[in-house]
């Protein structure tokens, strides 16, 4: 299953909702959204800095991953990003793999 690297920061709306519910809360509403696609979470962690959220998660594809971000997104109360993650298997399936390629002036 696909992984992905979330960066997420919330608006102030979504601030007030984390005070709200607490780390816990936010957490259990993760997973449901997830689930509902199909993915799980695989961990989750709060931050302070530039992003207040790292997560990582198994999605069953690219088209799951979107509607999920979609979805979370459209709230306004998060701003995210997804960074797909790549095993060391699909890294060296990807150095076998031949391409062929022509550098520019060449």
């Amino acid at each position: 299953m696909p992984k992905y690297l979330v960066q997420a920061s919330y608006s102030a709306e979504g601030t007030k909702g984390l005070l709200a519910e607490g780390g816990t809360g936010r957490r259990e509403a993760v997973e449901q959204v997830l689930r509902s696609c199909g993915g799980t979470l695989e961990w989750m962690y709060f931050a302070f800095g530039d992003d207040d959220l790292y997560l990582v998660l198994d999605m069953p594809d690219a088209v799951s991953m979107v509607a999920t971000s979609m979805k979370v997104r459209a709230t306004g109360a998060i701003r995210s990003r997804a960074v797909p993650l790549l095993s060391v298997e699909d890294i060296d399936a990807a150095a076998r793999k031949q391409v062929d390629f022509r550098a520019p002036g060449a």
